[in-house]
């Protein structure tokens, strides 16, 4: 296990899973420059660390994230943020390349406008009972530009998407999980346990096979089932051809789990 802090964000390598915890909890979190900046880099450290295959993004102190300090960052905001070198875009709007492993997002409290946003473009979500979630852009004369838009009608449906997005209304855990926003809604004290619990049964399967999976789904929603079909064949032969199929063949003989190396 390794434990780091990087300006915003803290590191933690627990085995193959990196817990990354947004660290301003003075301001509950809420995202300025550095903050914004630094999930960035901590994202492509992520994708470089080949020993990571699985992300969790969770927050110090009791709020998942405030949404954006506006006063801090919107002047760089209008002349147009990229993600620094070196770096992820969690969001996938920015212009960065996004990781091509599994992110899990475990919130409690606040988690507001682009907190929410990091959930939709996250690949699976939790929190705790007491979250409070708001997309309120469109009450501070801007609009959801981190992929709400984008994404949250995917998963709720188009009416659904709209009565919050279009209000800024506030909504509950329960209201998140009607919605898909969350897959599962639990105790405050039970969110990280259960995080780490499904990133670890992720984290024991071949990271290959997740990581096709992954970019599968992704392609389909991106350019289509026709584009998604076409890639299908070729994945499935470069798979095949790998030590983690040889060994998954293996253990199925065997009965016994998988030792998956990633390659």
């Amino acid at each position: 296990m390794s434990q780091s802090s990087s300006g915003r964000v803290s590191r933690e390598q627990r085995g193959h899973i990196l817990l990354l915890g947004l660290d301003r909890p003075s301001k509950r979190n809420a995202f300025d420059l550095d903050l914004l900046n630094d999930l960035t880099l901590a994202y492509g450290e992520f994708e470089r660390n080949t020993d990571a295959r699985v992300a969790i993004v969770f927050a110090h102190g009791e709020h998942f994230t405030a949404g954006l300090d506006l006063a801090n960052i919107a002047p760089t905001l209008a002349a147009g943020w990229q993600p620094p070198a070196g770096a992820c875009d969690p969001w996938g709007v920015f212009g960065g390349p996004r990781v091509s492993k599994p992110v899990i997002v475990a919130a409690q409290g606040y988690c507001l406008t682009i907190g929410i946003e990091l959930m939709l473009a996250s690949d699976i979500n939790l929190c705790a009972s007491n979250t409070r979630f708001a997309q309120m852009e469109v009450q501070r004369g801007i609009f959801p530009f981190g992929g709400a838009t984008l994404r949250m009608h995917q998963s709720a449906g188009w009416g659904n998407a709209m009565r919050w997005l279009l209000t800024g209304d506030e909504f509950d855990a329960h209201e998140a999980y009607r919605l898909g926003l969350v897959q599962e809604v639990m105790a405050s004290e039970d969110l990280l346990p259960r995080a780490l619990a499904i990133a670890e049964r992720i984290a024991a399967q071949a990271p290959l096979g997740v990581q096709a999976t992954l970019a599968s789904a992704r392609q389909t929603v991106q350019e289509g089932v026709d584009a998604a079909s076409a890639s299908l064949p070729a994945t499935m032969r470069r798979l095949m051809s790998s030590n983690d199929a040889q060994e998954g063949v293996r253990a199925m003989l065997e009965r016994r789990p998988g030792d998956f190396q990633g390659n």
